[in-house]
């Protein structure tokens, strides 16, 4: 299962409905509340966050891989993505622990693959 924080509804659908086309459940998560109850009841393999909400998007990513973080051993893979102008989320998305960063253009353009690739189906 693929956990998701998006900023706004269009990339929610879309992540949504990619994961159902290539058969990978995934389930939104709006704050570090629903991250722990995702955890708590679902085999996550991967998180993708949405740099547009930077504070909650950077804290989703710290709560897995910060001091004292739930994944220190990176058993879940995390994705970040944002508008290509935000060199500076970026570089804090890394900080954090994101295993991958993305322009949303090659976010989009390859969201299927990138999607098996976090559930480890691919």
């Amino acid at each position: 299962m693929v956990a998701y924080h998006a900023a706004d509804l269009v990339w929610q659908t879309r992540i949504k409905a990619t994961g159902q086309d290539v058969g990978v459940e995934c389930r939104p998560v709006r704050n570090l509340e629903m991250l722990e109850a995702r955890l708590g009841d679902s085999a996550v393999r991967g998180l993708i966050v949405d740099l547009e909400s930077a504070e909650v998007g950077l804290a989703l990513i710290t709560a897995l891989r910060g001091a004292g973080g739930r994944d220190p051993e990176k058993q879940i893979r995390i994705l970040a993505f944002g508008p290509h102008v935000a060199v500076e989320l970026f570089e804090q998305a890394r900080a954090a622990g994101a295993d991958r960063v993305l322009a949303r253009g090659a976010f989009d353009r390859n969201l299927g693959e990138l999607i098996k690739t976090l559930d480890g189906a691919a």
